[in-house]
């Protein structure tokens, strides 16, 4: 005669169920929130770089012209930014617009796009200025220090 007691285990329990559950609900919790700053980090990241892109493109304009402009080429022709969105393709989330464009300066702007992943952002619109000075505008909720030098 066979002992019932003495058979195989088979499959995990409910209890055993809920703390994998719960442990996998833990770590999500963390995780979420870090990979979401990362994301919206790298989306600020793109756009500064391509602030920087066109500040170059207009400060090589400038040494090109005779006499020195920022608002005209060397053909006499308006200048216009090669970089307007960041991204480049795809979806824009940021507009990038030359807010102030005279012969001896310039103020670039990158602004999120209304209704946008970074609509709201914490660091609102980037500028940069023919100084090379870094700022923010729209009404940003942290500093210039940590929305340029991250």
């Amino acid at each position: 005669m066979r002992n019932l007691n003495t058979r195989g285990r088979g499959g995990f329990t409910l209890i055993e169920v809920m703390i994998t559950v719960a442990i996998v609900a833990i770590l999500a919790a963390i995780a979420y929130p870090s990979y979401t700053e990362y994301v919206l980090r790298s989306n600020r990241a793109d756009a500064k770089a391509a602030l920087l892109e066109d500040a170059q493109f207009l400060e090589r304009n400038y040494t090109e012209t005779s006499p020195p402009t920022y608002a005209t080429d060397t053909a006499g022709n308006a200048v216009t930014l090669p970089i307007t969105q960041s991204p480049r393709s795809g979806t824009a989330l940021y507009t990038l617009s030359a807010t102030t464009l005279t012969a001896t300066t310039f103020t670039l702007t990158a602004a999120p796009v209304a209704g946008g992943r970074m609509a709201g952002d914490k660091c609102a619109s980037f500028t940069l200025n023919n100084f090379g000075q870094k700022a923010l505008s729209g009404t940003p909720t942290a500093t210039v220090q940590d929305c340029w030098a991250r």
